[in-house]
């Protein structure tokens, strides 16, 4: 679902950055329901990031920081992807 949304439009559409933050949030919650074993192997020391980056956006209310979205969505995004589908293969 993330990844329609960016196809709708890019973020600097607010909607979009509000679909895709939400959904960041919901995918970074999902995982944390695993194990922490999982996490560990899956992840490292990166899931304290990681799970930073889920608070920022549920906890950040009326204001997401834009550049954290982006940040993310370009950079960490398909390392998180790539790292979770290994782990579940």
């Amino acid at each position: 679902m993330l990844k329609r949304h960016l196809l709708r439009a890019d973020l600097s559409d607010e909607t979009v950055v509000d679909a895709v933050s939400l959904r960041l949030a919901a995918a970074i919650e999902a995982v944390s329901e695993a194990s922490a074993d999982f996490r560990r192997r899956t992840f490292g020391d990166d899931w304290k990031i990681i799970w930073a980056t889920r608070n920022r956006i549920a906890h950040g209310y009326a204001y997401i920081d834009l550049g954290i979205i982006r940040d993310t969505v370009d950079h960490d995004l398909p390392e998180f992807e790539r790292k979770l589908r290994t782990a579940l293969r």
